[in-house]
């Protein structure tokens, strides 16, 4: 079985692209078996949330890190956990 782990995840979007196109930074961290995986979430999760197309998502950096340098509490959280029980 692999082992998850944890990426950060560096670029620029252009948030409402017919009427006043606008980019903003973002660095999102995500859990993911590979760098693959990494990305689709993050298409997945600004095209869901923000309605961005993934043509307008540009991803500057992908790193995996290590527990201690994840501002994000969530997760951080999570990669303590041992197991989750359902």
């Amino acid at each position: 079985m692999a082992e998850v782990k944890i990426f950060m995840v560096r670029g620029t979007a252009i948030f409402s692209a017919s009427r006043f196109p606008t980019s903003q930074k973002f660095t999102k961290y995500v859990r993911a078996l590979n760098e693959k995986q990494a990305i689709e979430y993050i298409y997945s999760q600004l095209g869901g949330k923000n309605k961005i197309k993934r043509y307008n998502i540009h991803i500057q950096e992908i790193k995996e890190v290590k527990e201690d340098e994840i501002t994000d509490k969530t997760i951080r959280d999570l990669a303590k956990l041992d197991k989750i029980i359902m």
